[in-house]
């Protein structure tokens, strides 16, 4: 049985070399890619793959919420998360979000590879490199208490700011979002106090720290 996979990474040369890798493989076919995680999600609505390779940072939706929205939705795909992050906040974002697995992308092939064949046989998979933080997590049982991007906004809050901060003004976050300028002010609101930030760079740099956006976008 041929395993159908969607890749979801902003970088279009990231994906054709992860295309090359995936097809040499037996039994693995990619059938979609995705720039962000708005396009992740209506992809995996048309295509229904068995397996979502899920980047985090991307513009428009970032992976954390894009994979709650698709494991909410279609719960019969599997996500394994591929970024370069391997702290404990982007790992706990995205196995709470509902990912089956994370790899960072400086693993070696062969280790996505395990993981695609692993999760899609209903197995999760964690890289070797990020095993300790997660043992760190469950030990300490985690949280400072500091809110967080993810723990402290509801997902639509998320979504405004991920917007804002990439620079799109109120009124074309409201038509990209179907919500009114009024509603997506009242977002901005909460999320300022919310996180105790006073402008529109306060909420630009807290979303780079929180790795909510790239700072190159």
């Amino acid at each position: 049985m041929t395993i159908r996979i969607l890749i979801a990474d902003d970088q279009q040369l990231f994906r054709d070399g992860l295309r090359a890798l995936i097809e040499q493989e037996n039994n693995m076919d990619v059938v979609a890619e995705a720039e962000n995680g708005r396009e992740a999600i209506k992809l995996a609505k048309d295509v229904k793959p068995d397996i979502i390779v899920m980047d985090i940072n991307m513009p428009d939706l970032n992976g954390i919420d894009a994979t709650q929205i698709i494991c909410g939705e279609l719960p019969g795909i599997k996500l394994i998360a591929l970024s370069i992050h391997s702290t404990q906040k982007f790992i706990s974002g995205m196995l709470k979000a509902g990912a089956s697995g994370y790899i960072v992308k400086h693993c070696a092939f062969k280790e996505l590879a395990m993981a695609i064949r692993m999760v899609s046989e209903g197995k999760p998979y964690l890289c070797t490199e990020i095993l300790s933080t997660v043992m760190d997590e469950f030990a300490s049982n985690s949280s400072s208490g500091k809110p967080t991007v993810f723990s402290a906004l509801s997902s639509r809050e998320r979504e405004v700011m991920q917007l804002v901060a990439e620079g799109m003004k109120s009124e074309d976050i409201a038509s990209h979002l179907c919500i009114s300028v009024k509603t997506v002010s009242s977002h901005r609101c909460h999320i300022m106090k919310k996180l105790n930030l006073k402008s529109q760079a306060d909420i630009t740099r807290y979303a780079i720290s929180e790795g909510l956006i790239s700072s190159e976008y």
